[in-house]
């Protein structure tokens, strides 16, 4: 393992977490509410948006971990980094982009199946990318230790991109 304090149970359980609680999940957060508002835009049906959503973010991903790979391989002169530790480092500090993903195109897929209707579901894998983009926010100062006041501000601040998101769609249709 790479950092020294790996070993222990709560320090994985925060590794873990700062995995999720990076840029890569806010950035894979607002593609995919991108993705649904674009795919709205061009009449396509919950199965395309689903799929265009999730090759979308399969590609982005894979691009991610590969441009973190090569930029973490030692790019510093001295640095002896391997290319299969930067390779490693680059995929779980992109973990996040994935996860981040997985909420809203459950959303889509109950439209898709039929379990809710197709707007509903557009709507609310939405609002599900404000909910993981709120969370987030409020995780990554929480992380910091940071007041709680602060820890909200963090959380609307994140949000605000989920909600502008959603402003775009409103405005699109």
């Amino acid at each position: 393992m790479d950092e020294p304090h790996a070993h222990s149970a709560p320090a994985r359980s925060r590794s873990f977490r700062e995995s999720l609680i990076t840029e890569e999940s806010v950035y894979g957060t607002i593609l995919v509410s991108g993705m649904i508002v674009a795919s709205g835009s061009h009449q396509a049906t919950l199965v395309e948006t689903f799929l265009t959503v999730v090759g979308t973010v399969v590609v982005f991903w894979a691009a991610h971990v590969y441009a973190g790979a090569v930029a973490g391989h030692g790019v510093i002169e001295g640095d002896q980094t391997t290319l299969p530790t930067a390779f490693r480092r680059s995929l779980r500090r992109s973990i996040g982009f994935l996860i981040s993903a997985v909420p809203p195109c459950v959303v889509l897929l109950l439209g898709a199946f039929r379990i809710v209707p197709d707007q509903f579901a557009l709507w609310a894998a939405l609002w599900v990318g404000v909910f993981i983009l709120g969370i987030l926010g409020y995780s990554a100062f929480a992380l910091r230790g940071s007041p709680w006041h602060i820890r909200v501000f963090g959380c609307l601040g994140t949000a605000s991109f989920g909600v502008a998101m959603i402003l775009l769609k409103a405005f699109i249709h």
